[in-house]
């Protein structure tokens, strides 16, 4: 390994700042230690491939979990397509909360991976300029001479992308892909776990994916389709919620009142239009509003 970090040090730490349980250490290999990882994780993921095709979820998921305990844990890319395979695999089995679970793990490596490959090309940008700026100077004096006629002649034709521009393009191309797979995963596993929070997180979900230019014609129709369906269920989850805790309360304050021979029947709760907030009014023994 090119370089190491022992868990034991950060742990060991006595600076409160640093929380060695939720910082991952991360080891670099060497280039030939990191292919022979890389291989034998993708060698488990083929196998679970084939196991999820063959329509046995479980043993997928343990094959999953083989390639991502082997592949290096700095390979963003290569960990974000294993959790979306994961997640994926939850959702045949209904295990929505595991889904979701992976699909977000899937979505924020690709979000890191995203922001350190743009201020790499930050990076590489600035000193391309300052070195561009110093060839000009250096070559002030060497100004081409064109012709009246080739300056009529029309643009010039673009140059060809460079190989690491091919590249580069290609790698957004990737972790485009890849993401829409993790927020459609997500979106549909939240979708079924019908809380209201989580609907509403659905929602958002595929409010995003609308955005995207690289999804396939069924999976817009399913996203058109699920925005059309969320909001009513949100709200019917959002008032189911509201009585729940309604009741909670409800009971709770029947406890605390039951000394004094009250009850909560004794108030109303009067909603505020404007605000959509709600009031207690204490109605006595009758149980009419107070005046």
């Amino acid at each position: 390994m090119v370089a190491t970090a022992n868990p034991q040090d950060a742990s060991a730490s006595n600076d409160p700042s640093v929380d060695a349980d939720a910082e991952e250490v991360q080891l670099r290999f060497s280039p030939e230690e990191e292919e022979t990882l890389v291989a034998e994780s993708n060698t488990h993921k083929v196998e679970a491939n084939s196991l999820f095709t063959s329509g046995k979820y479980n043993a997928a998921i343990s094959k999953y979990d083989e390639a991502l305990a082997v592949c290096p844990n700095y390979l963003d890319y290569d960990l974000a397509v294993l959790r979306s395979n994961v997640a994926a695999c939850h959702l045949k089995l209904e295990e929505w909360k595991e889904a979701v679970e992976n699909a977000t793990k899937a979505l924020d490596g690709l979000d890191k991976l995203e922001r350190e490959e743009k201020e790499k090309e930050n990076n590489d940008t600035s000193v391309k300029n300052v070195e561009g700026t110093k060839e000009e100077d250096d070559d002030v004096i060497e100004v081409e001479i064109v012709s009246a006629g080739a300056a009529k002649a029309g643009p010039a034709v673009p140059a060809a992308d460079s190989p690491a521009d091919v590249a580069r393009r290609k790698r957004q191309e990737d972790i485009a892909r890849i993401r829409s797979k993790a927020l459609m995963r997500r979106a549909r596993a939240k979708s079924e776990l019908r809380g209201w929070r989580d609907l509403e997180d659905a929602q958002k979900d595929y409010e995003r994916l609308t955005t995207m230019d690289n999804l396939s014609l069924a999976d817009k129709k399913i996203v058109k389709a699920q925005l059309r369906a969320l909001p009513p269920r949100m709200e019917e989850a959002k008032q189911k919620e509201i009585g729940e805790m309604w009741g909670k309360l409800k009971d709770l304050g029947n406890g605390l009142l039951k000394p004094f021979g009250l009850s909560t029947d004794q108030f109303n709760m009067v909603k505020d239009e404007k605000t959509g907030g709600y009031s207690l009014n204490f109605g006595g023994s009758g149980g009419g509003a107070s005046k």
